[in-house]
């Protein structure tokens, strides 16, 4: 087959460089822009086939229409816990309003109950009792709903009331203050020792609390009968006054909890990679006040049930009532894993618990704490799940990646530029005389 040698024929000396070659040749890279590209240079294909780096990073092809997920700046603010984790977007309180309209029922329900078949326990001296009772029970809830969000759970609310129940007995013929002081102060060291636990050895607040939960029992167990209250405070003539304020309470900690600066300060220990690492000073700071605050509730919850019970207070263990704050807690919509919560459903829940309780009792039903602490605790994760599943903020699946138009402003020139002319494949006309022509007759032969 004939083929156009003249590349290798022999020039006259002195008529080309030393080194040249095919690439010098005038019909080498002669196409208009050849080697504007990185993509047709040889430095594009020394970096891409011989290990190297290429001189000119390669665009992509500005035809091909641009890739990019569909996310607000205004989403990516709110995510929960801090700016490199979680998920884009606002947490949905829809789910949270929709199950506490449902504990709004189940509150009216049990009203109704209560006013039907006994209408003294909502009026009078019942009343107080009643509203008293549900103030140390929404205590109790308050505690655990507020170490929950901090993600250090304190389980040693249920022996702490106890202990300052035992105490107040005890000592109540002293006065009030001077018999809730100690033990204010008692629950405030014991608040901090579980601190020290938690933030200085970094360990889980669950393990941490058990361990001093489980001390407090021993104080506990060294009476052997039930206590009499030796003091004459009733605070049934206060009754209102103080659900009203538990009230107000749990409903203000609830709208602050959906306040996105709060709810990331307070949620800032709860861990987002590996759990052994430190989360900082802040988040040492909430926990630390998160784990005395609802010591301190404990202790006066557990006043209030010494002064405004109607009998002794028997030495137990505690742990039905820390069962019973953590499931109120739960059952109102706080998360097991701390992160999310509604507005009024703690109040809501301890409502409904207490009337449910006192109306149990009404009806004489032998219902033992600790089984309805274990149903409560098993319906309070079942609301658990249910809000993870429908609180989170709405993911941007792969239908929200948009095609954006390709950019087309800097390639108006090629695109302007006549078409090149088709490739015709047939060769052209070759000579017959095989070996060149006059290729042997120059004057070196």
């Amino acid at each position: 087959m004939a083929y156009d040698d003249s590349i290798y024929r022999r020039r006259d000396p002195g008529a080309d460089p030393v080194g040249t070659g095919a690439r010098e040749d005038p019909r080498y890279g002669a196409d208009p822009g050849y080697d504007a590209d990185p993509r047709t240079s040889s430095s594009h294909v020394t970096g891409r086939f011989m290990g190297g780096e290429p001189a000119v990073a390669t665009d992509p092809d500005p035809a091909e229409p641009t890739r990019r997920r569909n996310v607000p700046p205004a989403a990516l603010e709110n995510v929960f816990d801090d700016p490199a984790h979680g998920e884009p977007g606002r947490d949905r309180i829809g789910v949270h309003l929709l199950w506490e309209l449902v504990l709004l029922v189940v509150v009216a329900v049990l009203l109704f109950l209560c006013n039907r078949d006994y209408p003294d326990l909502l009026r009078g001296e019942q009343r107080e009792s009643l509203l008293v009772f549900g103030t140390a029970l929404g205590l109790l809830t308050l505690g655990a709903g507020l170490t929950l969000r901090t993600a250090a759970p304190n389980l040693a609310l249920g022996p702490v009331a106890v202990a300052a129940a035992l105490h107040f007995a005890e000592n109540s013929d002293r006065g009030v203050v001077s018999a809730m002081l100690p033990a204010v102060v008692a629950g405030v060291a014991v608040g901090l020792v579980i601190a020290v636990l938690v933030v200085g050895f970094h360990v889980p607040g669950w393990a941490a609390s058990l361990a001093a939960g489980l001390a407090v029992v021993v104080f506990v167990e060294q009476r052997t009968a039930p206590v009499d209250v030796q003091g004459e405070y009733d605070p049934n003539q206060h009754a209102l006054y103080l659900f009203a304020g538990f009230a107000a309470v749990a409903v203000l900690a609830g709208l602050f909890g959906t306040v996105k600066t709060v709810r990331r300060a307070v949620g800032r220990f709860r861990p987002v990679g590996d759990p052994a690492l430190r989360r900082g000073g802040a988040a040492a700071v909430i926990v630390t006040l998160g784990l005395v605050l609802s010591t301190v509730f404990a202790v006066a919850a557990g006043m209030l049930l010494a002064a405004g019970g109607t009998g002794p207070v028997a030495p137990t263990t505690g742990i039905e009532w820390t069962g019973l704050a953590f499931g109120a807690a739960l059952l109102g919509g706080a998360s097991a894993f701390g992160r999310r919560g509604g507005v009024a459903g703690g109040l809501l829940a301890t409502v409904a618990l207490a009337l449910f309780i006192r109306y149990a009792d009404e009806r004489n039903l032998d219902i033992a704490p600790t089984a309805l602490a274990a149903v409560l605790l098993a319906v309070g994760l079942l609301v658990t799940r249910l809000v993870e599943a429908n609180g989170r903020p709405r993911s941007y699946a792969e239908r929200d990646w948009v095609e954006e138009p390709a950019t087309t402003a800097s390639w108006d020139s090629a695109q302007t530029a006549q078409p090149p002319e088709p490739w015709n494949s047939s060769l052209p006309g070759q000579p017959t005389d095989r070996w060149g022509g006059d290729r042997w007759d120059g004057p070196d032969r």
